[in-house]
């Protein structure tokens, strides 16, 4: 379904600061669509949705259906973009409490994306009793937590099955041709699939690092793909200044140069969160360069009203917030009216839970805004596989035009070795 955006302003911007930053954004689409911009060597996935192959998608695709007969269990070894994305779109279209449900597709499980001693125990303990396999995801092969992850389940997994089954219940999502990863990938005798030398970690749950999950979990890859490729084509080829992208990009930045340093993503419904914790990922690595950006969080309402509400609407007025309004819901819940009304809600028994979560959202709205909290609202008619191929192709869209707007390389991320180079130094690496 289509992305709508519209910006209410608790402060409205003069008609030629919105006229400046339009134009600015306008232009910056033109450069990241031309590709002669900042980090033009990792421009892939502008076109990856039109440019993916049949060949490509159907090999996924049997890869998938191989790896759910062997397993009640699916590991995705891999941090930062290399499982946020899949965790993203599996976690937004599942069932909320599918472990506990009879189940005809792998519970999926990730690791790689932590160095807790306890959790990866833990993850032992459940691969003792059960049927699995799992894919490992990296460019390089030497990303520590991954590679550390991947060290200590391959010896898991051998020792259960023997080397030679193991390798069958092996994927490896890496580079082409080089790497610790692909090295050992074709030495062992592993699937591989090949994460594209001009797409970044966080741009890349439309390749084979975000699809293969995906389509473990039992969803359609082809409608996620297809929902991303109409977003492209309405938004990388619109200059206009009523181009939903451009609407989007143009109202952060407006907020940006009005001193707001937080940009708050709101959703209302919990199976989003992890849609929330992979556009942090995008935002944050993106624009969190040469002292600039916005700083990327999130909330979850209404639960989060209970906890961060008070400082939203009273606090220092650091921020705006882009709330995700979701039309419909899958599901219908009635009210039920009680002949002994103790609880004095009969006067709710017309209404449906999703009316109410709306009258939620619209009244924290007012409030909010009342509170001098500018909001920009992306409206979307519900969730499926084909809105959140859009959404994907959207953030990933707005977020590279923004940097071009902001004159940083939104592809690059040189602060994370930092703390890399610090840490090895610790542990004595040479």
């Amino acid at each position: 379904m289509k992305i709508d955006v519209k910006y209410s302003k608790a402060d409205a911007p003069a008609q030629n600061e919105i006229k400046e930053v339009q134009e600015k954004s306008i232009e910056a689409l033109k450069t990241l669509r031309a590709g002669n911009g900042a980090g033009n060597d990792f421009l892939g996935w502008v076109n990856l949705p039109a440019e993916i192959t049949e060949e490509e998608i159907r090999r996924i695709e049997l890869t998938a259906e191989r790896l759910k007969k062997k397993s009640e269990v699916f590991v995705v070894a891999g941090i930062g973009g290399s499982y946020l994305g899949a965790r993203m779109v599996i976690e937004a279209l599942k069932h909320n409490f599918d472990t506990l449900l009879e189940r005809k597709n792998p519970t999926i499980i990730y690791a790689g994306n932590t160095m807790n001693e306890d959790y990866l125990a833990d993850l032992i303990d459940v691969l003792d009793k059960k049927d699995y396999s799992l894919a490992v995801i990296s460019k390089s092969g030497t990303t520590t937590e991954t590679a550390v992850t991947f060290r200590i389940l391959r010896n898991h997994i051998t020792k259960k099955y023997g080397k030679k089954e193991a390798a069958e219940r092996i994927v490896a999502i890496t580079d082409k041709e080089k790497g610790v990863l692909k090295s050992l990938a074709d030495k062992e005798g592993y699937d591989t699939f090949v994460i594209p030398d001009n797409v970044g970690g966080r741009y890349s749950v439309l390749t084979p690092v975000g699809l293969i999950p995906i389509a473990v979990a039992g969803f359609d890859i082809r409608q996620l793909i297809a929902g991303a490729k109409l977003q492209r084509e309405e938004s990388l080829f619109n200059d206009s200044a009523e181009s939903d992208a451009i609407k989007y990009v143009t109202a952060r930045n407006i907020l940006y140069n009005k001193g707001k340093t937080i940009e708050l993503l709101v959703n209302y419904q919990p199976n989003l969160v992890f849609l929330s914790e992979w556009w942090k990922q995008l935002y944050g690595e993106s624009e969190g360069k040469e002292n600039k950006g916005l700083f990327p969080a999130s909330v979850s309402n209404t639960t989060d009203l209970h906890s961060m509400g008070q400082y939203i609407q009273e606090g220092r007025r650091l921020m705006f917030e882009t709330v995700l309004h979701i039309e419909q819901t899958g599901r219908r819940l009635p009210i039920p009216e009680q002949e002994i009304d103790d609880d004095k809600l009969n006067y709710l028994k017309d209404f449906s839970l999703t009316q109410i979560n709306h009258k939620a959202e619209e009244g924290t709205r007012l409030a909010h805004l009342e509170g001098d909290v500018s909001q920009i609202t992306l409206s979307t008619e519900k969730i499926d596989v084909q809105t959140i191929g859009r959404l994907i192709y959207f953030f990933e869209l707005c977020c590279g035009v923004s940097g071009y707007v902001l004159n940083v390389n939104p592809f690059d991320q040189p602060g994370v070795e930092n703390y890399k180079k610090k840490m090895f130094s610790l542990l004595g690496k040479k």
